[in-house]
């Protein structure tokens, strides 16, 4: 009885610990989503926390002293005296809080405390950021301003095209190498597989500089092939080593059976080796499509940062750099960012336990 109440109080520990953790880091994530969908002005005069209902300091009524009141003196408010600094941080007088409305002109808030929040949300800052256009947001201090959107649609049509190439054919690849590391026997095998591991811990900066060289003089330089082929390279090893975990544990039976019928290596593989690696094809595709997405040094050496060929990450860092107060436009950037390796994780989601723990286990 003692050994089941010792692991429940174990258990509550864990779920805990995790909620807390899972709390941290969805709390940022929920702010920059909160702020994606406030004008700027909000943005710029208060915390994205402010859209919850919050107890706030709201003046209720104005006091006017006497334009001939010395403000380095006792100043005389309601029959007490305060003094210019005391008023400056806000005083308490009568459940009501005294504070400088306009302090050149002998202005004083008379402020009572209350329930409030912000229900000003909008879909502009979506429209400004995918369309591009001229648009018009109004500043703090109520002035107007113009401004010219990013127009991202055209990054993220850039990424798209190299990001879902750039997937397919490094695990295509990577499938058939990792089916001939497991149950092929050639010599050098071991040798090639080792090589293979070890290029996962080559930084790939060391191999961008001789890369491009080849890549000018190739002509390939700048266009969406030489982007597909880069992609490819880097994540073959890591994409290999993860499908070769998964295929060297299938059981060795179904490839007899199937050599006793007459398939070949090719039948094999495309009836029986891919249909049944569905799950880990599906987990590591996820990765490297999150990562071929999320890229910005490749694609930059690469393909370049013309506005034609910009990917989400180069026009993004473009935002930031030109309009790094623009938090409504940042905030809205970096959700659209978000959405297709959302979706995808959505879609494949199902797969991915099963994907990652493929192989783990024996039997």
């Amino acid at each position: 009885m003692a050994g089941k109440k010792k692991r429940r109080s174990k258990k509550w520990i864990v779920n805990i610990v995790l909620g807390i953790i899972c709390f941290v880091w969805l709390l940022p994530t929920l702010g920059l989503l909160i702020s994606s969908f406030r004008p700027a002005a909000d943005i710029l005069e208060t915390g994205w926390w402010k859209v919850f209902p919050h107890q706030e300091w709201k003046t209720k009524d104005t006091i006017q002293l006497s334009k001939d009141v010395d403000l380095r003196g006792p100043i005389e408010v309601n029959g007490q005296t305060y003094t210019d600094d005391q008023l400056k941080s806000g005083v308490m007088q009568d459940g009501k809080r005294l504070t400088w409305e306009n302090r050149r002109g002998r202005e004083i808030s008379v402020q009572d405390q209350g329930w409030v929040g912000s229900s000003k949300l909008t879909l502009d800052n979506y429209k400004n950021v995918i369309t591009g256009k001229e648009y018009t947001i109004k500043n703090g201090d109520g002035s107007e301003s113009k401004e010219k959107g990013t127009g991202l649609s055209q990054a993220f049509w850039n990424t798209l095209t190299i990001a879902v190439p750039a997937t397919v054919i490094p695990v295509l690849i990577a499938s058939f190498a990792a089916y001939a590391f497991a149950w092929l026997r050639f010599p050098g095998r071991k040798t090639l597989f080792v090589v293979i591991i070890a290029m996962l811990v080559i930084p790939i900066q060391v191999a961008l500089i001789p890369v491009l060289k080849d890549y000018t003089s190739l002509g390939l330089n700048g266009s969406y092939l030489g982007i597909w082929l880069a992609h490819t390279a880097f994540g073959l090893p890591l994409v290999t080593y993860f499908m070769y975990n998964f295929i060297s544990q299938l059981p060795k039976d179904l490839f007899e059976s199937a050599f006793m019928d007459g398939a070949t290596h090719f039948t094999i593989f495309s009836r029986l080796i891919l249909p049944l690696s569905v799950p880990a094809l599906a987990s590591i595709g996820i990765f490297q499509f999150l990562w071929v997405w999320n890229d910005y040094l490749v694609s930059l050496i690469f393909i370049g940062n013309q506005p034609e060929v910009q990917v989400m990450s180069m026009k993004i860092a473009d935002l930031v750099g030109s309009r790094g107060n623009d938090w409504h436009l940042l905030t809205s950037a970096a959700f659209i960012s978000m959405l297709m390796p959302l979706a995808i994780f959505f879609l494949l989601q199902k797969y991915f336990v099963r994907g990652l723990m493929g192989g783990s286990v024996k039997g």
